[in-house]
């Protein structure tokens, strides 16, 4: 039996989606424990494209899926989610879909406050997605959050709204100068929601527990990225909530000795999106070609995705951050039209260099990126399924990253359908 846990090592967008819908054939449960529909996993079967943005990719290999209490939620997206899905011929049925009952809801106002704050901003804004995934963290830890506890009770639900929805409207109206919220309207909306959703309501601590106990295979799936965390990543320019692998326990009501490993995984280059110094970006035509052929746009927002080349100074910050104990390359064949290939192997600053992300967005911001160039292989590479079949400069390549980072490659995508990997070692089948 084996616990694991998916992290991203960049910026988000590794394409963890695609990697833990491989996994997950050979877990028994899945569970998502942080962010809000903020994020967006792609996936790709039989020529098909998925998008989930709430329910946790194992969804596709008819897995048990949990919405652990670290997760922020718009039931009415999630909603909309499951019909989708459904419509699709996947089943998503309460014996599926699991949602904690300490998770906590994102309101109508929660949106309403992402939007204003970030049009108050200006060109300093953040680059949030507006779905009001910061300001419903905001309010769990000011104690003015609504849980689905509280929403799949009525009285409990009331009182909450009573307590906050007038702080919220003052809130809305005389500083943002923006939309206020009905009370009596959302009352009636989110109690429709809450009929919907009872049936998945429960306590996930409790069932992950049990799951343990009957010998079950738990695959944690995280959303964003490391460089993303409140704590750890490019504060400010970060998501709301702890993307590191540690939080997959704090978010999901699991202890730490019920993790066996974790894999990071990492793009064979690096994006973006958002604002933020990114030291490595390309604002050249490899970085133009990188993302056309990456298909680098956002699957929650569209937005274009900046790119540059693989950071193994952000990506060692990843390693620390998580204990990573295997990587999973992804998107290794958009780099096949390249006669050579860069490497960020540390970073130059005021004229010394320097192996760690510093703290000081201005320094970051500062720092120039120092290279190692590896010969490109200039080969289509789709098709292969075994390592040993690589070019031998995507191989070097490869080891390159291993050499730098300490940690063994467990997994290549070579395209985005499921077919399109190599597993080196799969942590549930050994």
């Amino acid at each position: 039996m084996a616990n694991i846990v998916i992290v991203g090592t960049q910026w988000g967008d590794e394409g963890k989606g695609k990697i833990v819908d491989l996994l997950a054939a050979d877990a028994d449960v899945v569970v998502r424990f942080q962010g809000g529909n903020n994020a967006g996993h792609t996936m790709v079967v039989d020529g098909e494209q998925f998008i989930s943005h709430l329910i946790p990719s194992g969804i596709l290999q008819k897995k048990i899926c949990v919405i652990g209490n670290g997760v922020v939620v718009d039931p009415e997206v999630l909603i909309e989610e499951i019909d989708y899905l459904e419509s699709k011929g996947i089943a998503v049925g309460p014996d599926i879909l699991k949602i904690s009952d300490r998770a906590h809801v994102i309101m109508p106002y929660h949106k309403l406050v992402d939007h204003g704050r970030e049009r108050m901003k200006g060109d300093k804004k953040i680059g949030t997605t507006g779905r009001g995934i910061g300001p419903s963290y905001e309010d769990k830890a000011t104690r003015r959050g609504v849980r689905f506890a509280d929403l799949i009770d009525p009285e409990s639900f009331d009182e909450r709204l009573q307590a906050i929805v007038p702080e919220k409207n003052f809130y809305l109206e005389k500083f943002l100068g923006t939309d206020t919220v009905d009370l009596e309207s959302m009352r009636d909306q989110y109690t429709q929601f809450a009929k919907r959703l009872n049936p998945h309501v429960t306590n996930v601590s409790v069932a992950m527990q049990k799951a343990g106990k009957d010998g079950k295979q738990i695959l944690f799936e995280g959303a964003q990225g490391t460089h993303l965390d409140i704590d750890h990543g490019t504060y400010p320019y970060v998501t709301s909530s702890n993307t590191a692998s540690g939080n997959a326990c704090c978010g999901s009501g699991v202890g730490p000795k019920d993790i066996h490993g974790v894999i990071g995984i990492v793009k064979a280059y690096t994006t973006r999106v958002g604002a933020g110094p990114f030291p490595s970006e390309l604002f050249d035509d490899i970085g133009d070609l990188i993302q056309q052929t990456g298909a680098e746009f956002g699957a929650t927002t569209g937005r274009r995705r900046r790119c540059g080349w693989l950071d193994t100074v952000i990506l060692n910050n990843a390693v620390r951050l998580n204990g990573l104990t295997g990587l999973a390359i992804t998107k290794l064949d958009v780099l096949g039209q390249l006669d050579e290939i860069k490497i960020c192997t540390a970073y130059e600053y005021n004229g010394q260099r320097i192996d760690e992300v510093p703290a000081n967005l201005n320094y970051l911001a500062a720092c120039k990126p120092v290279y190692e160039t590896l010969g490109g292989w200039r080969q289509d590479i789709r098709a292969i399924r075994r390592y040993q079949d690589l070019p031998e400069l995507a191989r070097q390549y490869l080891s390159r990253i291993e050499d730098l980072t300490g940690v063994p490659i467990q997994i290549v995508s070579v395209g985005p359908g499921r077919d399109e990997t190599i597993v080196l070692d799969n942590p549930f089948t050994r």
